[in-house]
């Protein structure tokens, strides 16, 4: 049986990714209109366009189908990994198509099938690609309103769509529909003037909360993931770990003898890769503990208690990213100062499905179902890897388990590939916890180091901020402070010789840490000034957006002037991330006898501007505030050197179903904005507002995250 015959997915599932070739493509949707946009003068943030589109192919973010059936298959090189995008494209295209929701397919990067795209992270698919695909479903609908223009013999301007349907003006008994313009033809037709977007008050679609279109998949649990990959002679394999990170292994003490006495285990070997492959994932599992080898393991020298000392020590020099007028002079002008040190440790992605891939190499063809966030980057990792040509390498995406920017690396499914080529089998590598754990790039541990000063009418006269090593994203502060500077010293990423192991990006990378140091002190200068922290806050901002944001969560808390610590647990902190402003308050508790932290409550207000899908919008703000509970009370990494000493959620504590408080999200509407990153601003601040809270309940001032009960003892202390 050839792969193009395996029934991947059992279900009616037609918004999933499709797993078609793009011969089979071409076969099957060879009538309907294909629309080909070139890129032209579409306007992207300053900042991504040198990175975000400068390899894309002209057509990248316009590539669409309108069926013989009527339906619309969109093409996009992004994934569905829960953050709701698969619904809200949906919408944009839908809206600027002039067609019904439910006529909308989406097929998610299938990299046969889909304009290249680097990588879905940063909250970049509704701020860049979404403008992108709106302007390709506006082209498309000008070429199918075209087609009617000539077969109807009426000018352009005196017709309307609706639903699809392309009507004259003042006599709807004229009309043609898009499924009757596309039938049994192959039309190409580009557009090079930029169409007319419609506007907010025109929006019938857009804007509205719609119900995700996988949330029936993922509640039954028919949704489809790279684990639910079945293929006819499929093994599932296990492979030889070291203990760990660094350990080097010397293939002539690796003994798989007694694993291959049991019946059905292959062996294969190819430099440092040992792996044994079964057709039963229980009896591959039980094997690899018959294997033996020795590993040179390297000296360790710093651990999860001595690594900020560590890190100062090795810190390169700093790049300053922002500064004006004279620390001195803002030091002269200051009656009171503060000076404070934030530390914050190693923390894993720890998703619900860990890494996964399941891949086939047939007829020189090498396919790969994978639990990847930048399937291109993958698809290219494959081809260097085992010198294929980049027409033989075909990565087929199906829904993503969490990513959190953990998932944009692929060991797992490059793994899977490696031993689908040697084996000659369809190869099946999902990590086990341990192994996720093990192999996850944590967001790095970092230390910030902050010294700022007020004046005697509360204004900040200083701010001089050195981040090192969590990174430069959210360092810079928004606040009117006239002497300044804020440096950063490494990025965070990589450099092991500084870090035992890996380290990457974790959901608004640099920004959690970053936030944390800024709007504690912040709040360390309002309860110095006896001032109200937001009372503060406002004293020292300009920027309207925050001023905005700020107030409008205010109103919502209901926030009462406090000095702190007032006993009231009252939290307060903002932030920028993915070009949203958000504000939060809180509400909190703190146990005196045992340090637990319970938050009661949580508002949180956004500036995103245009809304896409309020709806999917607050479900993310929700999971933002959800997950940073973890980052702030209890996710730590303990290791020692390499050898990591957190294997599963029993020594890994990840917010608990009766941690999450009430949350209240307010969206400000804002339609006449563009639309901004949803997927991480709201996490951003967690840390700090729990902080900041924790403060005002029990006057203990926290420095290092998580904030777990012994440390709110030891503080109180």
């Amino acid at each position: 049986m050839k792969t193009d015959e395996y029934q991947i997915l059992d279900i009616d599932q037609r918004h999933i990714p499709s797993t078609i070739s793009r011969r089979s493509f071409l076969r099957r949707f060879g009538g309907g209109v294909i629309i080909a946009v070139a890129l032209g003068d579409f306007i992207i943030p300053e900042e991504l366009s040198a990175t975000s589109l400068a390899e894309m192919p002209d057509d990248w973010n316009a590539y669409l189908r309108v069926g013989q059936d009527g339906r619309v298959t969109c093409f996009t090189g992004k994934i569905e990994m829960g953050q709701g995008v698969n619904t809200s494209l949906a919408q944009m295209m839908a809206e600027e198509l002039d067609v019904a929701l439910d006529k909308v397919d989406m097929v998610m990067g299938d990299t046969d099938l889909c304009p290249y795209d680097r990588g879905t992270w940063g909250s970049l698919t509704t701020r860049v690609f979404g403008p992108a695909l709106r302007n390709a479903a506006a082209e498309a609908r000008a070429v199918l309103v075209e087609m009617a223009s000539e077969q109807l013999g009426v000018p352009t301007d005196q017709l309307i769509v609706t639903d699809g349907i392309v009507y004259v003006k003042g006599n709807t008994a004229r009309k043609v529909s898009y499924v009757e313009l596309t039938e049994g033809k192959k039309i190409l037709r580009s557009l090079r003037d930029k169409p007319t977007l419609k506007s907010p008050s025109e929006f019938k679609i857009i804007g509205k909360p719609v119900k995700r279109r996988d949330a029936n998949l993922k509640v039954t649990g028919a949704a489809k993931y790279a684990g639910d990959v079945r293929l006819p002679g499929m093994m599932y394999a296990r492979i030889l770990r070291p203990p760990a990170h660094g350990a080097s292994l010397s293939l002539k003490d690796v003994d798989t003898s007694d694993a291959e006495r049991i019946d059905g285990i292959e062996v294969v070997r190819d430099g440092d890769l040992v792996a044994l492959l079964h057709a039963s994932p229980g009896v591959v599992e039980r094997a690899i503990t018959k294997v033996k080898a020795s590993f040179d393991i390297p000296e360790t020298i710093v651990d999860d208690k001595t690594i900020f000392d560590y890190l100062l020590a090795n810190a390169p020099d700093g790049n300053a990213l922002d500064s004006g007028g004279s620390i001195a002079r803002g030091k002269e002008a200051a009656s009171l100062t503060a000076s404070a040190k934030y530390l914050d440790g190693y923390v894993a992605h720890a998703p619900m499905e860990p890494h996964t891939a399941t891949a086939v190499f047939e007829d020189g063809k090498m396919k790969v179902w994978a639990s990847t966030q930048n399937p291109f980057g993958l698809k290219s990792e494959i081809e260097r890897t085992l010198d294929l040509d980049p027409a033989n390498v075909q990565v087929l995406q199906i829904f993503i388990g969490g990513g959190f920017g953990g998932k944009s690396r692929n060991g797992q499914a490059v793994e899977a590939a490696r031993l689908a080529y040697l084996s000659g089998k369809p190869v099946q590598v999902m990590w086990t916890r341990k192994e996720e754990f093990f192999y996850d790039s944590f967001r790095p541990a970092a230390v910030v180091k902050v010294d700022s000063g007020v004046d005697d009418h509360g204004k900040i006269t200083y701010w001089d901020y050195g981040v090192y090593f969590a990174g430069s994203r959210g360092a810079a502060h928004f606040y009117d402070i006239p002497n300044h500077v804020t440096r950063s010293y490494n990025s965070g990423r990589g450099r092991p010789s500084v870090h035992p192991f890996a380290t990457g990006a974790w959901r608004a990378p640099a920004n959690n840490t970053n936030c944390f140091a800024r709007e504690s002190q912040i709040n360390i200068m309002a309860a110095k000034a006896g001032m109200d922290p937001l009372e503060f806050r406002l004293k020292n901002l300009k920027d309207e957006r925050m001023i905005r944001t700020l107030k409008a969560c205010a109103d919502r808390f209901g926030w009462t002037p406090i000095k702190s610590p007032s006993g009231k647990g009252y939290g307060i902190a903002c932030g920028v991330d993915a070009g949203s402003y958000v504000a939060e308050m809180a509400e909190v508790d703190v146990n005196r006898k045992t340090g637990e932290v319970k938050v009661k409550r949580v508002v949180c207000a956004q500036d995103m501007g245009l809304v896409i899908n309020p709806r999917g919008a607050t479900l993310q703000v929700e999971g933002c505030i959800t997950m940073g509970l973890g980052y702030a009370l209890s996710e730590d990494v303990q290791f020692t050197g390499g050898d990591i000493h957190v294997h599963n959620f029993n020594d890994y504590t990840i917010p608990r179903f009766s941690w999450v408080p009430k949350i209240e999200t307010v969206l400000l509407d804002l339609p006449n904005e563009p639309a901004q990153g949803g997927g991480e601003p709201a996490i951003i601040i967690v840390g700090a507002l729990i902080a900041n809270a924790i403060y005002d309940a029990c006057g203990a001032r926290l420095f290092q995250m998580p904030m777990t009960p012994e440390r709110v003892l030891a503080a109180m202390g």
